[in-house]
């Protein structure tokens, strides 16, 4: 299955401004269609073109870094700009998260606390989810292109905390970001979508 870039689900501007225009040309048009290329190049090199784009996650994972490095990243993408909307975020889950929240992470206000600090202490370049594993909501964080996939768990929501995601707009104040993802960018629908598909 040869990577594509997908097209953004909102136009550059429509995040401005928890995520300004810069910000969504450079990660979306530059960093994101370089792991879609150089993705294409190592899957077909590996033998690996024909699989799904979670088989090419799952089976590159340990075994060639180069190759996992960018079809993670792609997986992480094409699901991160659907995490996110315009006038997104805020407290009013869809009925089965707000439960899954409330038992699985101590409620919603917790979860925030827990998903943000997640965010926040990876060191370097990484990820922070909210995944489903063994049934129950769990939060993690993976380095670099790693997702919960490779961990035995399925991803409903992640946030990116490479410096290209936030750099332009908030420099160096990471937590910032971080609040603003969750406070204003968050598309929760998406999110239902994918626990719904992960609680099957």
């Amino acid at each position: 299955m040869a990577f594509e870039l997908p097209e953004l689900p909102y136009g550059y501007e429509a995040l401005q401004p928890y995520m300004s225009k810069e910000t969504l040309e450079y990660h979306h048009d530059k960093h994101h269609k370089a792991y879609v290329d150089n993705g294409n190049k190592l899957a077909a090199e590996a033998g690996m073109d024909g699989l799904s784009l979670e088989e090419i996650v799952k089976q590159s994972y340990g075994k060639n870094q180069g190759l996992f490095n960018n079809a993670g990243q792609h997986y992480n993408h094409i699901h991160f700009w659907k995490w996110m909307k315009k006038d997104g975020g805020g407290k009013s889950l869809p009925g089965a998260l707000q439960k899954a929240v409330e038992s699985d992470l101590g409620g919603y206000d917790k979860f925030r606390t827990d998903f943000i600090n997640a965010g926040t202490t990876q060191f370097g370049s990484g990820w922070a989810w909210l995944a489903v594993k063994n049934g129950k909501l769990e939060i993690m964080k993976t380095p670099n292109g790693e997702n919960p996939l490779v961990h035995g768990a399925s991803p409903i929501l992640g946030v990116d905390v490479w410096e290209h995601s936030y750099y332009i707009d908030y420099r160096n104040a990471r937590p910032k970001y971080l609040e603003a993802f969750v406070d204003s960018l968050i598309n929760w629908d998406y999110v239902l979508e994918m626990y719904e598909a992960a609680a099957k």
